[in-house]
């Protein structure tokens, strides 16, 4: 192996570039990390990175993902008029694919080899993999940690592999350098049992002060990628936890003696400020409480060691070696001026209450001016630095927007634990789900939420127990999947990309989650019907619909357990979950053929409703315009109001019901400036938007009666029109794909249309014929389709499709339509041009607490800013 320098990590030049653009997370609904998903990495790629430790085995694996992109007409005139080029910056094959975070404990390390062979890591997994076996022999793989000389042997003698060992530190530093600018919401406080998630400005991430929790403590001034010192430590840590807690409780494990700790009470061991003084020090600010001498009772007592509970003796050792890591912590930051303190290794294990223990002495110490962080992935930091570690992995030119992290079901393991091989098929999914996820999982309708109790540190309550077992993830997070998608942007005409939130529902209250898992759960019944039935209704898919049922119940009885275990959730999190869960269970498109007919017979009606609009003056046409887009989007099968409006008539006879009924002023309603801005006020007639773009909502009527001839106004204007559908079926919402079939059909009953759906390359064929021979002149302007990027009814500006981003520097007029992306998100999000939001609220709740209104109130928000 090449020399490494002191303070940078080792390159190795076997391993082409790890392409990390777009990644996100992914994963197993009982794991505690999750994969991170990698679409653009390149096709020749090392698969597997390891940390192996004295206790557990982490392994970071990559799993390639087919490549979707298309390369048809209408895609080749669609970037040519968006100036999208071709060509890509790296001269390598790209390919997605997704980062897994997998763990064993050491002493089963058989299970661990057992998992690289079934996959086939070690030779570049299952998609790679070929019958001549003879490379197999040649493979080197990433490895850091005590175990990657205890057991290089080993890994020679079961799987054919050579062990290439990266320095420990290097790969700590690397790994958490990457996540903290990539991964959004990677860092976290933990005080009094509750967690924030905290968003870290990649430019200002540096310098920061990395504590690592192992045997011992480590405290490493890192000063940016590469540039670390480690500038202190301590010889008390989780080894003296452990070493201790053995001698004094009889413990077998490192978690039984965890578990043990959340059962005790210090106050039966250690000396408190109340036991010394009767009552508060106020004077130096310490409460009767506070500690003032770990284990100082059992000097005024004349017990023997077996008279003490084992529970309250590994409390008071927890928190005894917890306070005095955070406190040495703080003064090594406000020795070098640090501002950030991250907190990570084995001794954490993400249980509450370390952390609280740890946050309490940072915040008691610093007075109030310092924070203990910590990490979702704190425990894979060595092995994600190991992968790095490869030649050109590219990690380090990620950005945050780039990555979706994704929470599956289809992982073969819990808590770390493996319970059976690993799943290739979905059929195997299935199986391992109906073994380990029993019915009782589900849920209908959510228990009651009850407030987060107190950690029992120094001037709090005693914890209380959660029962007689302590999970591994009982109080820390879910690590998902993280995906890698190379083509996400931020959108480029957000005012601040920093400020952005796109959530306008807050979930962090606690009754605002038990409402909406509530809703998500009331719903589960009629949307696996759906999905069933949209594959025919097969016993497979009654199979499946069945899973799906499961996995997503469990989802849900895991955020009514802990309300952070995904990370920071928004509405639109929960949204997209549902679906990605639908899609994981082969679901493409539940609500196919319902579409299809509610498209079919909102185009039966399109012609005399153009015939009707023409017939109207200007102004009058423009309000007829935006209430039919109001009216139309009530065809929403995600709100249950709607979907039992759907019972009592035809889709037209809803949407002319719908439309008869709006009256102004809605309960938001800015048409008037719209109005002037479009047509101005007196003799002063104002210029044509260039470019607008459309986001549209439903299928059907939403669609063909309400957004279409919106456009058609638009174009007639001069405007350039912009579609912007869905990448991914969500509910009843229109795809992108789904678009120029429906814009084709609509063409026909209007020239105006199919002029500038020629120009924009969505009548390929008609197109073609116009340039072989018509003499007619196409419209300078173009009416065109893209894909937003999400699979989801709702929009997070901070991640859209490449080809929207490039659409969006020549707009300036924003149109967002729906509940899902002009009020569940994106009703207080500020754009640098025009925007208009049109909505009608489908939700009582919603329409209480955001508009003060009722159920079928319209919104109507208008904003002018033009470019």
């Amino acid at each position: 192996m090449a020399t490494k320098g002191s303070n940078s990590i080792h390159r190795s030049s076997s391993r082409p570039l790890l392409d990390l653009s777009k990644a996100e997370i992914q994963g197993n609904v009982e794991e505690k990390y999750p994969t991170i998903l990698l679409p653009n990495q390149s096709d020749d790629l090392s698969h597997l990175a390891l940390d192996i430790g004295g206790s557990l085995i982490k392994l970071v694996y990559f799993s390639r993902h087919e490549d979707q992109s298309t390369n048809d007409k209408r895609m080749k005139i669609l970037k040519d008029k968006l100036g999208i080029l071709n060509g890509n910056r790296r001269s390598y094959p790209i390919l997605g694919g997704r980062l897994h975070f997998v763990k064993f404990e050491t002493n089963k390390i058989n299970e661990c080899l057992e998992f690289i062979y079934s996959k086939k890591l070690h030779c570049g997994g299952w998609e790679s993999h070929h019958s001549d076996s003879t490379n197999d022999q040649n493979a080197v793989i990433k490895a850091t940690g005590g175990g990657a000389f205890k057991f290089a042997d080993l890994f020679k003698e079961r799987l054919g592999i050579s062990l290439d060992k990266e320095d420990e530190m290097d790969c700590l530093v690397a790994g958490a350098n990457f996540l903290l600018k990539a991964i959004r919401h990677e860092a976290y406080t933990h005080m009094e049992g509750q967690k924030e998630f905290i968003q870290i400005d990649p430019n200002d991430l540096f310098p920061y002060l990395l504590v690592n929790i192992g045997s011992g403590v480590s405290m490493i001034k890192v000063d940016g990628n590469g540039k670390f010192e480690r500038v202190s430590g301590t010889n008390v840590g989780g080894g003296t936890y452990w070493g201790l807690g053995r001698l004094l409780t009889n413990c077998s494990s490192f978690d039984e003696l965890l578990e043990l700790s959340q059962k005790g009470d210090n106050r039966t061991t250690d000396m408190l400020v109340g036991d010394i003084y009767g009552t508060d020090y106020p004077k130096i600010g310490l409460s009767a409480s506070t500690i003032a001498s770990s284990f100082g009772k059992a000097t005024l007592e004349n017990k023997e060691l077996e008279e003490y509970r084992p529970e309250d003796i590994s409390l008071s050792l927890l928190r005894m070696i917890s306070y005095n890591i955070g406190q040495i912590s703080y003064l090594n930051a406000l020795r070098f001026g640090l501002k950030r303190i991250f907190f990570g290794g084995f001794f954490i294990r993400g249980h509450a209450y370390t952390m609280d223990a740890i946050s309490f002495a940072v915040h008691f110490w610093s007075k109030g001016t310092a924070q203990a962080m910590f990490l979702r992935h704190e425990g894979f930091l060595g092995a994600l630095g190991a992968f790095m570690s490869y030649e050109k992995h590219g990690l380090d030119d990620l950005m945050v927007h780039q990555f979706v992290e994704r929470f599956p079901m289809g992982a073969p393991y819990t808590g770390g634990k493996i319970h059976g091989p690993p799943l290739r098929n979905l059929n195997e999914k299935i199986s391992w789900m109906e073994k380990f996820l029993q019915k009782g999982t589900e849920i209908t309708a959510p228990v009651p939420m009850t407030p987060p109790g107190t950690t029992g540190l120094g001037g709090f309550e005693v914890p209380l127990s959660k029962g007689s077992t302590l999970r591994s993830d009982a109080s820390a997070l879910n690590v998902g999947v993280l995906h890698l998608i190379p083509t996400l942007e931020v959108f480029p005409l957000l005012v601040d990309p920093k400020m952005y939130e796109p959530n306008t529902v807050d979930l962090s209250d606690h009754s605002e989650l038990e409402y909406w898992l509530t809703i998500l759960s009331e719903h589960l019944p009629d949307l696996v019907d759906k999905a069933v039935a949209s594959e025919g209704g097969t016993d497979d898919s009654k199979r499946r619909g069945d899973a799906f049922a499961r996995a997503f119940s469990a989802h849900l009885a895991r955020l009514m357990e802990e309300p952070a275990a995904y990370g920071k959730l928004g509405l639109a999190n929960l949204l997209e979950m549902r679906e990605e869960c639908l899609r994981e269970f082969q679901f493409v498109d539940a609500y196919r053929s319902i579409k299809q007919r509610e498209n079919e017979a909102s185009l039966a009606v399109l012609h005399d409703l153009l015939m009707e609009l023409d017939s109207l003056d200007e102004e009058t046409r423009l309000l007829t315009l935006i209430e039919g887009v109001l009216a139309a989007n009530i065809f929403d099968w995600g709100s249950r109001a709607c979907v039992d409006l759907y019972h009592k008539g035809t889709i037209i006879e809803i949407y002319r019901m719908s439309r008869n009924k709006m009256q102004r002023p809605w309960r938001v309603d800015d048409f008037d400036a719209f109005k002037e801005r479009m047509l101005g006020s007196g003799d002063k007639k104002p210029l044509p938007h260039g470019r607008a773009l459309l986001f549209v909502d439903n299928s059907g009527a939403d669609i063909v009666l309400g957004m279409l001839p919106l456009a058609r106004e638009l174009l007639r204007r001069g405007t350039e029109v912009v579609l912007v559908g869905n990448s991914l079926p969500a509910l009843n919402d229109v795809t992108a794909m789904e678009l120029p079939d429906i814009v084709a059909e609509a063409a026909k009953h209007c020239d105006i249309l199919r002029r500038a759906a020629e120009s924009g390359g969505l009548l390929v064929d008609a197109m073609t014929n116009t340039l072989d021979g018509s003499k007619e002149k196409l419209p300078s302007v173009a009416l065109m389709v893209v894909e937003n990027g999400c699979g989801s009814p709702c929009i997070d500006f901070r991640q859209v499709s490449s080809e929207l981003a490039a659409a969006a520097k020549d707009a300036d007029l924003i149109i967002l339509e729906g509940m899902g992306r002009s009020l569940h998100t994106n009703l207080y999000a500020q754009f640098k041009c025009d925007a208009l939001k049109l909505a009608m609220v489908k939700n009582q709740r919603l329409a209480e607490k955001l508009v003060q209104g009722n159920i079928y109130d319209c919104v109507c928000t208008v904003s002018s800013k033009r470019c």
